[in-house]
């Protein structure tokens, strides 16, 4: 079974026809990147399956359950996450303090993470964690 699977999703913003049958897959364990110039669509594409934007038609199934119009906090819960580009955190807060924010709850069968997992994949942020986020 798939993790993630997007059928042919079409997403628009307004009459501006953005996704047109996009479709993708993800195994668990699996890596998938989405890359391309600026306004080919990946942002609207994560956007399409986070339920940040509703997509017009099409499939998102995210561990074999059809997703599509549910909210993105309902999808956050159930371990869909995004990150923009734009890499939006609280500028006033410390490194520690915007991961604290970041944190789900756990969830039956889900590996926790804490300050200290995440410092162990990113060792040379742990030298900020008291630093304002902004700096």
């Amino acid at each position: 079974m798939d993790l993630l699977e997007v059928k042919d999703l079409h997403v628009s913003y307004g009459l501006s026809k953005i996704l047109h049958g996009v479709s993708l897959n993800v195994k668990p364990g699996e890596l998938v990147s989405l890359v391309g110039r600026n306004g080919v669509g990946k942002s609207t594409t994560m956007r399409g399956i986070m339920g940040l934007t509703a997509p017009k038609s099409g499939s998102v199934m995210w561990k074999g359950q059809e997703i599509r119009g549910r909210g993105p906090h309902v999808n956050a819960r159930d371990g869909i996450g995004f990150v923009p580009e734009d890499r939006r955190i609280f500028s006033g807060l410390s490194v520690a303090e915007n991961l604290d924010v970041a944190r789900l709850p756990a969830h039956e069968g889900q590996q926790v993470w804490d300050e200290d997992r995440v410092f162990s994949f990113f060792p040379d942020l742990k030298q900020f964690e008291d630093r304002k986020g902004g700096l």
